[in-house]
């Protein structure tokens, strides 16, 4: 089993964002609890397509430290497509306004 993580490309917060996967999901918990990462950051199914956490780069740094695989973003989507869940993210179709409001509007 493997851990991967990205760099942090994505701003948000006064930070930098990358995202940290493994090969499964169980790994991808025991990893981020030895790394100090909580469970509420967890972002899985239904909601996302692949079970990952977002991590800043100090967050990858004790990753790599720990034995992560650092991967560039071609890496990172060849593990997300990999591990992705089948029917794991719900596609809502988009709500129209009701009838009355689009015709005042």
């Amino acid at each position: 089993m493997a851990v991967y993580v990205d760099d942090p490309l994505w701003r948000w917060a006064g930070h930098r964002w990358g995202h940290m996967l493994a090969d499964s999901e169980e790994e991808l918990h025991r990893f981020a609890a030895l790394i100090g990462i909580h469970r509420l950051l967890y972002q899985g199914p239904p909601k996302t397509s692949a079970p990952h956490y977002d991590i800043t780069g100090l967050e990858r740094a004790r990753a790599i430290r720990a034995g992560a695989i650092a991967c560039n973003r071609e890496q990172i989507v060849a593990v997300f497509r990999r591990v992705k869940v089948k029917n794991g993210k719900v596609h809502r179709p988009r709500r129209h306004a009701p009838a009355e409001v689009r015709r005042i509007a």
